[in-house]
């Protein structure tokens, strides 16, 4: 159909978009600098024509030969111990690498998706958060340098459709998780996941009360196509509603993994939302609804992580 570049291609999102549009029969150009993402995500695709990946920074600049039809802009550090080791290059991903990535759509006449975050709406005030709500964001907390990236990042991809005309689009994601997700990334399913299979224990920040509303990657994925495909340029939700707290979803991956593992809490963390469920009228109205339900999606991907956990166990032989 067409050739897609994918920054961040190597990452969570980033690879299984590799895999969708390569699914549709587009041509894709994967760009990763591979300081959260893993060539791992993506060894399965390694001698395709139809696939290519480049390592490099886009906050460097960065090219591409030939035509170009789409640019899904998901390069950037995305857990909280990720953009904490690098707040700088996080905020340089989010504002010279979107620069950059919005001149390659602008010179070869593509459209244009930036990946957002529903954590533009910071410790919300509004629940579920709607893409009217403006957030409640503290600039100069530990989270603020990916907030603010994000922010930056919606605002210039917006000014780039105004002034310049372009097909572009934004997507807030919502917690989404599944396969490919690093164990170590710190956020809490691989992190409740990676101790339950142990037998150790989970670690709880605070009292567990805060909420949050996970979505299956493959339901992402679609969603994000969908508003490639019909979006009109303003920012979408894409998320399953409905909240749990941290510690009904420590108990359920405890519950889904067989394991004995007891829960313990450690101090909260600062800044950390305590609610956080999309309203996605919007997606809905394009035509996407997710279709994995939670207990579903947790048990495809604890089977995933048990299997590879197993795979990458030292021999006793």
């Amino acid at each position: 159909m067409g050739h897609v570049v994918i920054t961040g291609g190597a990452g969570f999102i980033g690879s299984h978009l590799c895999d969708a549009c390569l699914a549709r029969g587009d041509r894709v150009t994967a760009v990763d600098n591979l300081i959260t993402g893993s060539l791992d995500n993506i060894r399965h695709l390694e001698g395709r024509d139809d696939f290519a990946f480049v390592n490099r920074d886009i906050s460097d600049g960065f090219g591409v030969t030939g035509r170009v039809d789409v640019v899904l802009h998901f390069a950037s550090p995305a857990s909280p111990l990720g953009y904490l080791r690098y707040p700088i290059q996080t905020m340089k991903v989010g504002g010279i690498g979107t620069h950059n990535a919005l001149g390659l759509a602008r010179a070869k006449e593509a459209k244009f998706l930036f990946a957002s975050t529903s954590e533009v709406y910071g410790d919300p005030a509004v629940t579920p958060q709607p893409e009217d709500y403006w957030g409640n964001v503290n600039p100069v907390g530990p989270r603020g340098v990916y907030d603010e990236a994000k922010r930056f990042g919606e605002a210039i991809t917006t000014a780039y459709r105004n002034v310049h005309g372009m097909d572009t689009q934004i997507v807030r994601l919502f917690n989404t998780y599944g396969p490919r997700m690093d164990i170590d990334d710190g956020r809490a399913l691989p992190a409740f996941v990676k101790a339950a299979l142990a037998g150790e224990p989970l670690s709880v920040h605070g009292d567990g009360q805060q909420t949050r509303s996970f979505s299956y990657v493959e339901d992402t994925v679609r969603g994000i196509l969908t508003v490639l495909e019909h979006g009109d340029g303003t920012p979408v939700n894409v998320g399953r509603p409905g909240e749990i707290t941290i510690l009904e979803f420590a108990k359920l991956v405890i519950e889904i993994a067989g394991s004995n593992s007891e829960i313990v809490h450690q101090e909260a963390m600062e800044d950390d939302p305590k609610r956080r469920e999309p309203l996605i009228d919007k997606a809905r109205a394009l035509g996407w609804e997710p279709q994995v339900p939670l207990r579903d999606g947790l048990e495809r991907t604890i089977a995933w992580y048990r299997e590879r956990l197993a795979a990458t166990a030292p021999s006793n032989g």
